[in-house]
């Protein structure tokens, strides 16, 4: 039996870049285009019918903006991972799509293997940030000011391999743990930090100065 494939949603209000990414997903066995969208309002539409596991969603769009459509869609149907894939590099756009639900972020530059690589990973519900769009969040990071959160030395520790990138495999590997423990950890982290999202809380660590 073959791999089901991952379902895919591309959301952008320019024709082309539609089409190429139509044109690209189909020579992927493992890739799926259910749906498209010109804004996002359609995209909640589009999603609510197509039920995909990844939407690729630009952020600068005409009656509804991606951050708008990105919040909105991880409240509707929280189980579909979103990239944010877009020219914009803006700090404060950047850590609004973090914040509103965005699991990665990309420039529409990326090459071929880096978009694949990252909606392989959204699928499996793992983060991917371009190098811009790390940069802008640590340039938007605020001068410490730090609020201890109660984190154990353990959590703190976590919260700085969640900001690093890695996954709860490589975290567990790091730390010689095993990955149940690490889910535990990012779990408290999450609640004690008053966030949804892994993105939520790096966002939070780099400006509480939480993290190095």
């Amino acid at each position: 039996m073959s791999e089901q494939k991952i379902r895919v949603v591309v959301v952008d209000d320019h024709d082309m870049v539609r089409r190429g990414l139509s044109s690209f997903l189909k020579s992927f066995d493992d890739l799926e285009m259910v749906g498209e969208a010109r804004n996002g309002r359609e995209a909640l539409d589009v999603c609510a019918e197509a039920k995909p596991d990844v939407v690729l969603m630009d952020l600068i769009m005409p009656i509804m903006d991606g951050v708008s459509a990105i919040r909105l869609l991880r409240q509707q149907m929280p189980q579909v991972h979103i990239v944010a894939l877009t020219s914009a590099t803006e700090a404060d756009l950047v850590t609004s799509a973090l914040q509103a639900g965005a699991l990665s972020y990309l420039q529409k530059d990326v090459n071929i293997d880096q978009l694949v690589n990252a909606i392989r990973a959204a699928a499996r519900g793992e983060r991917i940030l371009s190098a811009e769009a790390t940069q802008a969040l640590i340039n938007a990071a605020t001068r410490p000011n730090v609020a201890s959160y109660n984190l154990t030395e353990r959590e703190r520790e976590v919260l700085q391999y969640l900001v690093a990138g890695l996954t709860n495999a490589e975290i567990a590997e790091r730390m010689y743990i095993s990955r149940s423990t690490v889910k535990f950890h990012v779990s408290s982290l999450l609640a004690k930090l008053n966030v949804a999202t892994r993105a939520e809380a790096i966002t939070v660590a780099l400006k509480s100065g939480l993290v190095d």
